[in-house]
C-alpha cells in the first residue's frame, strides 16, 4: 500500500478570518482559508516561530492547497482598539506621531462558516503534519487568534466512512469529491453542490494558465516580516454525496397535556364551572364545557384559574381562532375584550356551516318529490 499523499483539515468554527491585501485600520476577510494561513496553522502545531518557519516554508509551500467551501459561512464587522491610550511604539522604541490616543480598527469575520482543506504533496510531510494536527505544540486558531475552532482540525472519518485521512488521491478534485459532506443535523437538506477553490500548476513546463485562473497573493516566503508570493487558483463546483448528519436533531420538548380522565382535573373543571354560575363566560348560556386559557400546568395540575367555562359553541369558536392564529401552550381569555371581534365572527362562520350543512343533510335524506318542491321553492 502507498504512503498517503493527502492531509483533510476540517475549519469550522463561530468566526474565521483570513486576511486579505488590507490596510490596518480595515482588515478583511477573503472568502476561504488562504494558503498563508493554513502553512501558519501548521507551523504552530509543529511548535514553529515565525522566525523558525522561513526555513521550512520552502519546503510547506512545495504543497498543493485545494479548499471545499461546505459552509460559506456570513461575513460579518467587528472593531477593535489598538493603544489603549498610552500610545502606539516604534520599533526604536519611540512613540508613533498622532498615535497618543486609542486607534479603532473595523476587522471583518466569516461567521459560521465550514470548508474541507485538502493539502497534497510529499508523503513524508504529509505524514508530519498528520502528526503535529493531531497532537499540536502551540494551539491552532482560524486565521486571528480570537478565532479557535470549534471541531478537531484534524478531519476525522465518521464511523464506517469509505474514506482515511491522511489518504492517496490521484489529484486534489478527487480528493475534495471523496469526502462526504455532512449536514449539520439530521432532517437538513442536501447542498447537491458545492463550490472549490483549488490551487493551479502547470502539469508540464510551458503550460499557459486558464483565462479564469485568479491570483492570490497569498503563498508566504516569510512569516516575520510577512512576504507573501503570487499563486494561481481556480473557482469551481462539485457535487458531493451526503453523509451522516453532524449531529442528531434534539427531540422536542414533552408538550404538557390535560388529561381529561384524571380525578383532580375533574374536580377543578367543577370547581370552575360552578365558580362561573354553570353559564358561559362569553355569551352567559348555559355552560357544558370548559376552555384552557393556558396549557403550562396541563396534566393533572391546573388550576380553576387556567380554565374558564363555556357553552359548546363558544368553546369551538375559541378554538378554532386559536388553530388559526397557530398558538402554543398560551391561548385565548375568552374574557378579555380583544378577542370579542374574533369570537363573534368565527361563532357566526360556526352557525352558518351548521345550518347549510343541516339543510343539506335534510334533501339527502327527503323523498325526491320533497326534494323537488324545495328546490322549486329556492329557485322561485
Amino acid at each position: 500500500m502507498s504512503a498517503a499523499n493527502t492531509v483533510f483539515l476540517r475549519l469550522e468554527g463561530l468566526l474565521q478570518a483570513w486576511g486579505d491585501t488590507s490596510k490596518f485600520v480595515i482588515r478583511r476577510s477573503m472568502v476561504a482559508p488562504t494558503k498563508s494561513g493554513v502553512l501558519g496553522m501548521v507551523c504552530c502545531a509543529i511548535g514553529l516561530s515565525r522566525q523558525a518557519a522561513g526555513d521550512r516554508l520552502p519546503e510547506l509551500n512545495g504543497l498543493v492547497m485545494g479548499v471545499r467551501l461546505d459552509r460559506p459561512g456570513i461575513r460579518w464587522w467587528d472593531y477593535h482598539t489598538v493603544g489603549a491610550g498610552i500610545g502606539m511604539t516604534t520599533a526604536g522604541g519611540g512613540l508613533k506621531t498622532g498615535a497618543q490616543g486609542t486607534l479603532v480598527t473595523r476587522r471583518e469575520y466569516l461567521a459560521d462558516a465550514s470548508f474541507l482543506v485538502a493539502l497534497q504533496g510529499d508523503t513524508s510531510l504529509v505524514a508530519e503534519i498528520v502528526g503535529a494536527l493531531a497532537r499540536p505544540k502551540w494551539p491552532v486558531f482560524l486565521g486571528r487568534r480570537s478565532c479557535p475552532p470549534s471541531v478537531p482540525v484534524l478531519a476525522r472519518p465518521e464511523k464506517g466512512g469509505t474514506w482515511t485521512n491522511p489518504g492517496t488521491h490521484a489529484g486534489l478534485e478527487a480528493a475534495l469529491a471523496a469526502v462526504p459532506w455532512r449536514p449539520r443535523s439530521e432532517g437538513d437538506p442536501s447542498v447537491g453542490e458545492v463550490e472549490t477553490i483549488v490551487e493551479w500548476r502547470p502539469s508540464r513546463e510551458g503550460d499557459l494558465a486558464p483565462d479564469e485562473a485568479e491570483v492570490w497573493y497569498d503563498t508566504p516566503r516569510y512569516f516575520d516580516p510577512p512576504v507573501h508570493e503570487p499563486r494561481l487558483v481556480l473557482r469551481g463546483s462539485m457535487s458531493v454525496v451526503a453523509g451522516p448528519a453532524e449531529q442528531a436533531r434534539p427531540p422536542a420538548p414533552p408538550r404538557p397535556r390535560a388529561d381529561y380522565r384524571n380525578s383532580e382535573y375533574r374536580a377543578r373543571r367543577a370547581l370552575r364551572l360552578a365558580s362561573d354560575s354553570g353559564l358561559c363566560v362569553f355569551c352567559k348560556n348555559p355552560a357544558t364545557t370548559v376552555q384552557h386559557i393556558t396549557y403550562r400546568r396541563a396534566g393533572g395540575e391546573e388550576s380553576q384559574e387556567d380554565l374558564r367555562a363555556l357553552c359548546r359553541l363558544c368553546h369551538d369558536a375559541v378554538t378554532m381562532v386559536e388553530y388559526g392564529r397557530g398558538m402554543g401552550l398560551d391561548r385565548i381569555d375568552p374574557c378579555e375584550p380583544q378577542w370579542r371581534d374574533d369570537i363573534l365572527r368565527t361563532r357566526g362562520e360556526i352557525l352558518r356551516f351548521r345550518s347549510e350543512e343541516g339543510r343539506c343533510r335534510a334533501l339527502r335524506e327527503a323523498p325526491q318529490a320533497v326534494r323537488r318542491e324545495v328546490l322549486e321553492e329556492s329557485e322561485g
